[in-house]
């Protein structure tokens, strides 16, 4: 049996997971199992890089916070070597950049399992939610979406402008 200071340590840790897993827009649990250290420190550099808490985690521990916020259904996923990535602002992220590494590592690291706002979501979902453009992408598609007519609008009147025989800055100056 632990005595109260290593069980203590156990506790506060516990109860940090759960607190993170409370806060967090989205996570996913990943088995990590073979990567080098160059790869571990490349991966935390680009969960650092997109506000993702990328930790190794003991199952047990894990266990015990998943069920204090009842994501109870992810208790399979938790053996091996797990790690978990979460993000409190960007749904998306942790399983982009996860989803990401682990095309790049073929085999030694591998997605198990994720959650999005305090629900268990199936891998299919993650896989999906890893397809999502970062956020910065999404706003210049919209942007360049709603630019399109204005632009369009701007070329036909300069057309129009110059079949008439006048240059395109006398006609805009008039």
């Amino acid at each position: 049996m632990p005595n109260a200071k290593v069980l203590s340590e156990k506790q506060a840790v516990v109860a940090a997971l759960t607190e993170k897993l409370q806060n967090a827009a989205a996570g996913v649990i990943v088995d990590y199992k073979g990567i080098t250290v160059a790869e571990d420190t490349t991966l935390r550099t680009q969960c650092r890089e997109n506000n993702i808490d990328y930790a190794v985690v003991k199952n047990t521990l894990l266990r015990f916070a998943f069920n204090n916020v009842g994501l109870n259904e992810l208790d399979d996923q938790l053996n091996g070597a797990t790690s978990l990535a979460v993000c409190m602002d960007d749904p998306v992220a942790p399983a982009r950049v996860i989803a990401e590494f682990a095309k790049k590592l073929n085999g030694k690291f591998e997605i198990k399992g994720g959650f999005m706002d305090g629900k268990v979501v199936s891998l299919e979902t993650v896989n999906a939610l890893a397809a999502i453009p970062a956020l910065p992408v999404l706003q210049a598609q919209v942007l360049g979406t709603m630019l399109a007519p204005i632009s369009a609008l701007a070329c036909v009147l300069k057309q129009i402008a110059e079949k008439q025989g006048a240059p395109a800055e006398e006609a805009a100056a008039e």
